[in-house]
């Protein structure tokens, strides 16, 4: 009954909604069920600080919405013929935001390149103690040649170098700010980008203003077909709310009063989306919709280095194969996930990246003849002498860990579905006490090589993200050609190899694709989107 009610509450709300509005400023809210903990990018691990930050801070670089890298505050580079020295050159009119800590006049100052190497450091230092510290593994060194040349040598090329250069960690903050307020720098934010801190009561509410000083312009055609320049943002402010409850939030967009939405929640999903993943006609005429692949590949893990079943490597890899084999993804997808997303019918890196296969000759599709082959090969015939297995997840997860349950006890093979919280979860996977488990993994930076990364032998949990501990010498050699390969192609084709080889293997059985669904009132015009699912406020307009 409470599902029926709140569907019905939500549709009379859409055929009146009632928008809250300052008349005279342009306003843009969202939530964030999640809570913010910091606004400081030196810990911006998750999206519920990345979304903050990306509209307080710039760095060298900024990505596209096809993840493209682009000037930002570096106006262009040059790297050396060895791959070993970025030189940036940056702009002269980036301005960050005001305050009574800049002993100027105006309550400001430009951006240098002595404030990178500040920021970069910073990221290094262990009193901070900043998540991001990984970025620069390979960094040699940061030279600020002088206030407009950066420089950074590598110690062995790195492909991806620049991509990682966009991630929120690397964002310019001024010394002066950060050593006033030390650890209260995170609610004393100070950057240069479009918009600046206003206000924030946490758990209750974030307020960000335009940032009059921003020095990016957006290029406008008018109705006499001339081109001229208008100074981003559009919009006066943001305003962050912290509602927990997700079918409140849907019910506060659904008035109006929210202005964005990012995905939906499972518990109404069926009400606004159609089995295919299309919005409902009911909301069509009120609301927009936008989908597009998201740089998260859902799967299932195997510890490799677990010996509970004692079993041949062979034997091993064969019930791993016959398991990638035994469930339908299709069906999987159209019944319990609306099909939002692809079926992971391919290898481990996802739609949406370069290295991505679209016509690949590994991965796997349902075929329960195949998987009973294989079980059989492996010394189980119909599942006769296996073990109980037991699949370790989280409750949001349960719905597609009982279904492949069920697909696999078809073919005699049992399995244990034990839930976890989600921290008690990510402890075993990293402990190595989880045999078989379901995980995600969303990009950091687009490139195939961060997803590859899981499988690189050097990088076993818990000090590394290879939480199957896979290893393989041969996986181990292209992996270390692909970071210093510098031509593209080249470099996607020992992608394509690795990924091959790891499915061939199978350490683990990939579930799906992701894919980001953006939902937005027609009053609102100019948010782009990406795979990373960046949140950019920069072009938006409401009506």
């Amino acid at each position: 009954m409470r599902h029926f009610v709140f569907v019905t509450v939500a549709l009379m709300l859409l055929s009146g909604c009632s928008r809250h509005r300052h008349d005279d400023k342009r306003i843009f809210h969202y939530n964030e069920s999640a809570g913010i903990a910091t606004l400081d990018p030196a810990f911006a691990k998750d999206q519920s600080i990345i979304w903050p930050c990306r509209q307080l801070y710039n760095g060298l670089i900024q990505l596209d919405t096809n993840l493209e890298v682009q000037p930002s505050i570096a106006r262009s580079w040059d790297i050396s013929p060895d791959g070993l020295t970025y030189t940036f050159h940056l702009r002269n009119d980036v301005w960050f935001h005001k305050s009574p800590l800049f002993p100027t006049p105006d309550s400001t100052r430009t951006v240098t390149a002595h404030d990178f190497a500040y920021s970069f450091q910073r990221i290094l230092d262990p009193n901070v103690a900043s998540p991001g510290g990984w970025i620069f593994a390979d960094v040699r060194d940061f030279t600020a040649v002088d206030d407009s040349t950066f420089v950074i040598r590598l110690k062995a090329p790195f492909s991806p170098f620049l991509s990682l250069l966009g991630m929120v960690y690397c964002s310019v903050v001024p010394h002066e700010v950060v050593e006033h307020y030390g650890k209260d720098f995170r609610s004393h934010p100070c950057g240069t980008g479009p918009f600046r801190f206003q206000y924030w009561k946490e758990g209750v509410k974030l307020v960000l203003r335009k940032n009059p000083l921003y020095f990016e312009v957006d290029s406008v055609v008018g109705a006499d077909g001339q081109t001229t320049l208008a100074r981003l943002p559009y919009l006066d402010a943001v305003d962050v709310t912290f509602i927990i409850d997700r079918q409140t939030v849907f019910l506060e967009f659904v008035k109006g009063n929210l202005d964005f939405l990012n995905s939906l929640d499972a518990s109404y999903k069926d009400e606004v989306l159609t089995r295919d993943g299309r919005l409902k006609d009911k909301y069509a005429d009120r609301i927009d919709l936008v989908s597009t692949p998201y740089l998260n590949t859902e799967y299932l893990g195997f510890n490799l280095e677990a010996d509970n079943l004692q079993l041949s490597p062979s034997s091993f890899q064969q019930l791993r194969q016959a398991l990638n084999c035994a469930f339908d993804r299709t069906k999987m997808m159209r019944y319990l996930r609306n099909n939002i997303g692809r079926p992971g019918e391919g290898g481990f890196v996802p739609m949406g990246l370069p290295g991505y296969d679209t016509l690949p000759s590994y991965g796997y599709r349902y075929d329960p003849e195949r998987a009973k082959l294989l079980l059989a090969q492996a010394g189980f015939p119909n599942g006769k002498g296996l073990p109980t297995l037991k699949l370790s997840t989280t409750a949001n997860y349960l719905d597609l860990c009982k279904y492949i349950q069920q697909q696999l006890g078809l073919i005699g093979i049992d399995i244990q579905v034990d839930v976890n919280p989600p921290a008690a979860l990510r402890e075993q996977i990293a402990q190595g006490k989880a045999f078989w488990f379901r995980g995600s993994w969303i990009a950091d930076y687009p490139d195939a090589e961060n997803y590859l990364s899981l499988f690189y032998s050097a990088n076993h949990a818990p000090a590394g993200p290879n939480y199957t501990r896979f290893t393989s010498k041969e996986f181990d050699r292209l992996y270390m050609k692909a970071r210093r390969e510098t031509d593209p192609d080249r470099r996607i084709s020992l992608y394509h190899q690795m990924d091959s080889l790891v499915m061939q293997q199978a350490p683990v059985i990939v579930l799906y694709y992701d894919q980001i669904l953006h939902f937005t009132h027609k009053n609102v015009h100019g948010l782009r989107s990406d795979a990373m699912n960046t949140l950019d406020l920069r072009r938006v307009t409401i009506d």
